[in-house]
C-alpha cells in the first residue's frame, strides 16, 4: 500500500496516498476544484487551466535540508508567485493548497470568460444542456459578464460529421482534448486530432471512413460540453426529460453495465421509448466505457418487422392465431405418447428463460441442446476466474494468455482492459493463427496453423520439450505468480474448441492458476449468456443435424439454425413438429409449425451470466409497444 501523505487544502487536513494529484485529494474532503480537460481515466495535461490554485510548500534550509520554522514553531510555508494547475501537480508532505482565494477565484473567472468569447450561448437547444460542465462551472465560478465585444465572437461550422455516428459542433468545442486523448491513449485509435493553432484550432478526423473507431461514442460521454453528439440522439431529447433505467448489454460475453434513458412520446402513443444508451460505471466489468455496438444496438426493439402475434401453420402457410389456439396445438403434441422433445436454445436467452426451458425438457425426458459451436462451459464453471477477479488489479506478476480470439472484435472492453493490464506490468502472450490488434501489446506472440491450438499449449506445460522459438514465452508463463487464460473459437468447430478448452484447463491446473483471485479460465463466447446456458444444463450437440431430424417436437428459442446452415434447414423440414420463439420472422421461423413472438431484453427483467460467471440483473426499460 502506498505511503500516506498529509497536506492541507482550504484549511482542511487530508491524508492520501503518495502520488495523488491535488484535484483528487481535494475530492476526498468535499472540495470541488473546477476542471475541464482533467479526467480520472486519462493522464493529466493541464490544457484548460480551469483548476488553477495557490500552492504553498514547506521551506527547507538549503544547507541542512531541515524544515524552516516560524517563531511560533509552525513550519514555514512559501507560496509560488503564480497559480498552478491542481490536475497536474502531485501532493507532497506539508503542502498547503488554496482554491478559494481572490487570486484563484480571479483565475477561474478569467478562464471561463475567455472560453465564452467563442462559445455559443445556446444552452436551451444544446444536447448537453442540463448536464454540461461548462454550464455548471459558469454558474458557480463565472464572472457573470464579459469584457469582450459580442460582434467579434468567432462563428464556426455547427454540423461537422466526423463519421457516420458522431457529429461535431465546432463552435461549442473548448479544445480540452479529452476526445483526442481518449482515442490516442485508451482506444488506441488515433483517428481524430487537432488541426491549426491558436483561435483556429479545431478537431478533425484523419481516417477513411471518418472517425473509424468502435469506441467513438465514448467521446460524447467525456466531452464536457455539447461539441460531440451521436447521430441517433442529436436533438432527440432534453436530459431532464428522461428517466434512467439500469440494464446490461447483450451483444458480447463481457456483460457491460448500461444506463438506458427513456422518455414518453406522442409518436409512441404516450408510451416510453429508448432515447439513448450510456455506460453505467462498474469498475469490475466495463469501468465507464462501452463499445459502439452496445451503445447503438438497441433500435431493433422499435422495429416494425417484429412479430406481434402467434402464428400457426394451416394448409401449408403460417397464419395469425390466438395465444390459446397456439398453446393448445403445442400442448397436444407434447402430450402425445412417447413424443421425443428436443429443446434448442441460443445464448442470448436470459437465465430465467433457460431455467423454464430446462424444467420443461426434464419433465418430458427430452434433450436440452445449446446452439453453439464452442465448448468448455463446464470447465469454466470449475476453474473460471476466481471470486473478486478484476482486470484492474492485474499487473506485474500476472501472465495473461490469449489464444484463438480477436478480443478487439469479439469482446472490445476486454481488449481495452487487457492492454491496460500490460501497461501496469502484466505479461501478455497472444497465440493465434492470424494477426490481431492485441499483438501490438504482447510480450510474446505465438503463431500456429489452424488445428494446432491444443498442441501449441502443450509446450507451456511443466517439463515439456520446448523449442527455442517458444522458450521465452513458456518461461514467462511458468515464472508468473498469477495466470489467466482467455480462449476463443477462431477457426475452430465444436470438437476443436473442446480440445482447446481442455488444453487450457490442463495448463492452469498444472501451474495452480485456479481457485483464487485473478487466476483462471475465461471463454470468449459468441453470445452474451452462453455461460448461463451451460450452467442450466444445456450442451452443444456434435450431431445436431441428426438430433433435429429425429425429434418429434423441436422447440427453438433465440436461435436460427436454418439461417446459418442449409444442412440444418433440410433437417428442420424433416422434423415432425417445430415450435419457434423469436423476435423476427427468421428462416427457422418460416419453417415452423407454431411461432411465438417474444419480448426483447429491454422489455422485460431477468439476468445474464457473463463469461467471468458474474450474474447480473437487468430491469424492464420500456413496455412492448403492442402490449
Amino acid at each position: 500500500m502506498a505511503e500516506l501523505v498529509t497536506l492541507t487544502i482550504d484549511n482542511q487536513t487530508v491524508s492520501v496516498p503518495a502520488g495523488t494529484l491535488i484535484v483528487d485529494a481535494a475530492k476526498k474532503i468535499g472540495v470541488d476544484i473546477p476542471v475541464f480537460c482533467y479526467h480520472p481515466k486519462m493522464e493529466p495535461v493541464g490544457m484548460c487551466r480551469m483548476c488553477l490554485v495557490e500552492i504553498g510548500r514547506p521551506v527547507r534550509d538549503r544547507a541542512s535540508g531541515e524544515l524552516v520554522k516560524n517563531e511560533d514553531g509552525s513550519v514555514k510555508v512559501s507560496f509560488g508567485p503564480k497559480l498552478e494547475t491542481a490536475c497536474t501537480t502531485p501532493i507532497s508532505a506539508g503542502m498547503v493548497v488554496k482554491s478559494n482565494t481572490k487570486n484563484a477565484v480571479d483565475g477561474h473567472e478569467a478562464v471561463l470568460e475567455f472560453l465564452l468569447t467563442s462559445h455559443p450561448l445556446d444552452c436551451p437547444v444544446c444536447d448537453k444542456g442540463g448536464e454540461c460542465s461548462l454550464q455548471n462551472q459558469t454558474m458557480t465560478h463565472g464572472p457573470g459578464e464579459s469584457r469582450f465585444i459580442f460582434s467579434e465572437k468567432s462563428h464556426l461550422a455547427k454540423v461537422v460529421s466526423l463519421g457516420e455516428l458522431i457529429v461535431l459542433d465546432r463552435e461549442r468545442c473548448i479544445q480540452c482534448a479529452r476526445c483526442v486523448r481518449f482515442q490516442h491513449d485508451i482506444a488506441d485509435d488515433p483517428v481524430i486530432n487537432f488541426f491549426h493553432r491558436g483561435r483556429s484550432l479545431e478537431i478533425r478526423t484523419f481516417s477513411d471512413p471518418g472517425f473509424d473507431s468502435i469506441f467513438s461514442g465514448n467521446t460524447t460521454d467525456i466531452c464536457p460540453v455539447g461539441a460531440l453528439t451521436t447521430t441517433d440522439f442529436r436533438f432527440g431529447a432534453r436530459p431532464w426529460e428522461m428517466e434512467k433505467v439500469a440494464s446490461i448489454c447483450t451483444h458480447c460475453p463481457v456483460g457491460c453495465n448500461l444506463t438506458m434513458n427513456i422518455r414518453r412520446e406522442v409518436t409512441s402513443g404516450g408510451k416510453s421509448v429508448i432515447k439513448r444508451v450510456m455506460p453505467r460505471q462498474n469498475e469490475q466489468v466495463n469501468e465507464i466505457w462501452i463499445c459502439d455496438k452496445g451503445r447503438l444496438g438497441y433500435h431493433f426493439v422499435e422495429s416494425d418487422r417484429r412479430l406481434k402475434t402467434p402464428l400457426i401453420r394451416k394448409d401449408g402457410n403460417l397464419v395469425p392465431a390466438s395465444w390459446e389456439e397456439a398453446f393448445q396445438r403445442v400442448e397436444d403434441h407434447l402430450r402425445a405418447e412417447s413424443a421425443r422433445l428436443v429443446t434448442l436454445v441460443g445464448g442470448r436467452l436470459a437465465n430465467e428463460d433457460l431455467y423454464n426451458f430446462s424444467q420443461l425438457t426434464q419433465l418430458k425426458l427430452g434433450k436440452p441442446v445449446l446452439y453453439s459451436q464452442m465448448a468448455g462451459g463446464d470447465l469454466t464453471a470449475q476453474i473460471g476466474l476466481g471470486a473478486g477477479s478484476n482486470f484492474a488489479d492485474m499487473g506485474k506478476g500476472t501472465v495473461i494468455l490469449v489464444i484463438a480470439s480477436d478480443l478487439h472484435q469479439e469482446a472490445p472492453i476486454w481488449w481495452l482492459r487487457v492492454k491496460q493490464a500490460v501497461k501496469r506490468g502484466a505479461t501478455l502472450i497472444v497465440a493465434g493463427a492470424r494477426p490481431s490488434r492485441l499483438e501490438k501489446y504482447a510480450t510474446h506472440v505465438v503463431r500456429y496453423n489452424y488445428g494446432e491450438e491444443a498442441s501449441t499449449l502443450a509446450v507451456f506445460m511443466k517439463d515439456a520439450d520446448v523449442n527455442d522459438s517458444l522458450r521465452e514465452a513458456a518461461q514467462a508463463f511458468s515464472s508468473a505468480e498469477n495466470g489467466v487464460v482467455i480462449y476463443g473459437s477462431d477457426g475452430l468447430g465444436l470438437v476443436g474448441s473442446e480440445h482447446l478448452a481442455k488444453a487450457c484447463s490442463r495448463l492452469l491446473l498444472d501451474y495452480g492458476f485456479y481457485g483464487k483471485k485473478n487466476n483462471g479460465l475465461l471463454a470468449v463466447w459468441d453470445k452474451a449468456n452462453s455461460q448461463g446456458a451451460w450452467d442450466m444444463g444445456f450442451r452443444p450437440d456434435r450431431n445436431l443435424k441428426g438430433t433435429i431430424r429425429e425429434a418429434d417436437v423441436l422447440m427453438v428459442a433465440g436461435a436460427d439454425p436454418a439461417g446459418d446452415e442449409p444442412v440444418l434447414a433440410e433437417a428442420l423440414k424433416e422434423t415432425d413438429f417445430v415450435v419457434v420463439f423469436e423476435l423476427f420472422m427468421t428462416e427457422t421461423a418460416q419453417l415452423a409449425d407454431v411461432v411465438f413472438p417474444v419480448l426483447a431484453q429491454p422489455e422485460r427483467e431477468g439476468s445474464f451470466t457473463s463469461a467471468d460467471r458474474r450474474v447480473q440483473r437487468f430491469n424492464t426499460v420500456v413496455l412492448n409497444q403492442d402490449g
